[in-house]
């Protein structure tokens, strides 16, 4: 009895601790393609091929994906492409699903089919951005793209060249995947008057900040045909603001105002499903300066947090790629040139008094130089996790003593 007593106490004890330590958030894989491509100098053309096109950052926000890189001298096939095209080419070679060495030569009946980067994102057109994949044996795997002439060799599949399972995995094929959509010329983007766009539409008094700033105007300019996405404050949160606005510095004007710019091509259906940190075009202005915020979505709702302020994505000004405007709700302040707003204290609510967060300003802290991140809230709540259960389990291990 007392055996089967010390038994169900220590059954108690590893389960406490399993519900404690589960309920802990794990650390999230996180992965860069550049990085991984980095270390393997024969794929140079290809890691750098992978950046000009955009498709770099594309690829290390998803999950669960297979790259089919090319080698040096496969790239030389893309040479007389232009980049809108050859990143059309290459997106065809980025699989969204996970395929290891050992999956490869483990497909069920043989073979199978999978979508690629340049089908997921509505470019390709039916089933023109699927990728049929050959396992044949003897262990040779082949890969051709559905739309391929007839004519076409498949792609022989090389080497493994990196996995992290089942986030990512990196492969060696012999030559480039052909798909005559993919290779079809891509029209250059029509021009567009970014004032002129910001004008017409939700956010006429920023487009007058921007035209004001000779070198922020000149950094969206140059930006917005190789990939740009615009948060603009509408005019009711830009006059709210413009006390602020004008007591800094002219350093810190383009600064801020560079804030609302991402280097980057952010369609609405990326936003909705992907959340993390961006880097935005005064992070690059910036030495040693940080000026990122977290993308964040729920459901159908994109937020800003910049740790000073949060902004919700309100309206579309304009998309089409290359270029990406949203209207926000309020001016994104940096953590660099404003206070870090702390997590209010819960305390009993009073009758006329106004509840925190219903006014933009009422939550906002002293402008600051160099203001200080809190980043030791999370550490510590793991930490309490761990001890609660180390305490639980230490209890029932004295009474199995006693």
């Amino acid at each position: 009895m007392a055996r089967s007593r010390q038994s169900i106490l220590l059954a108690f004890a590893v389960g406490a601790m399993a519900a404690v330590l589960l309920a802990s958030p794990a650390a999230a894989k996180s992965y860069n393609i550049t990085k991984i491509l980095a270390a393997h100098p024969e794929f140079s053309k290809f890691n750098a091929m992978l950046s000009k096109t955009r498709l770099a950052s594309d690829i290390n926000r998803r999950q669960t994906i297979t790259v089919l890189a090319l080698d040096n001298s496969a790239m030389a096939a893309l040479d007389h492409y232009t980049l809108p095209t050859v990143r059309h080419i290459l997106s065809l070679h980025v699989l969204v699903d996970y395929y290891g060495n050992k999956k490869l030569k483990q497909l069920s009946r043989g073979a199978t089919a999978s979508a690629s980067m340049f089908q997921s994102t509505g470019t390709a057109s039916g089933m023109s951005g699927y990728v049929n994949i050959t396992s044949h044996k003897g262990g040779k795997v082949e890969f051709v793209s559905q739309d391929a002439d007839d004519t076409v060799k498949p792609s022989r599949y090389v080497k493994s060249i990196k996995e992290i399972p089942y986030d990512i995995s990196v492969l060696e094929i012999a030559s480039v995947l052909s798909s005559s959509e993919a290779e079809a010329p891509v029209p250059p983007p029509a021009p567009v008057d970014l004032i002129e766009l910001l004008s017409k539409k939700h956010c006429k008094s920023f487009a007058g900040l921007i035209s004001g700033n000779a070198d922020v105007f000149r950094t969206l300019n140059d930006t917005k045909d190789n990939g740009l996405t615009l948060f603009c404050p509408v005019d009711a949160a830009v006059a709210a603001f413009m006390p602020k606005y004008k007591n800094l510095t002219a350093k810190a004007k383009t600064a801020i105002l560079l804030y609302h710019g991402v280097p980057d091509y952010f369609s609405l259906q990326l936003l909705k499903s992907n959340n993390g940190m961006v880097s935005t075009l005064a992070t690059t202005s910036e030495v040693k300066k940080d000026y990122s915020y977290d993308v964040q979505n729920d459901d159908e709702k994109v937020t800003l947090v910049t740790k000073v302020v949060t902004s919700t994505v309100t309206a579309t000004v304009g998309d089409s790629e290359p270029l990406a405007v949203y209207a926000v709700s309020k001016f994104l302040k940096p953590k660099e040139l404003f206070k870090v707003a702390q997590a209010p204290t819960p305390a009993p609510s009073k009758k006329g008094k106004k509840e925190a967060g219903d006014d933009d300003d009422s939550s906002d802290n002293e402008d600051s130089d160099d203001a200080t991140t809190d980043k030791g809230d999370a550490a510590p709540a793991v930490y309490g996790r761990w001890a609660t259960a180390a305490a639980t389990a230490g209890a029932v291990l004295a009474l199995l003593m006693a």
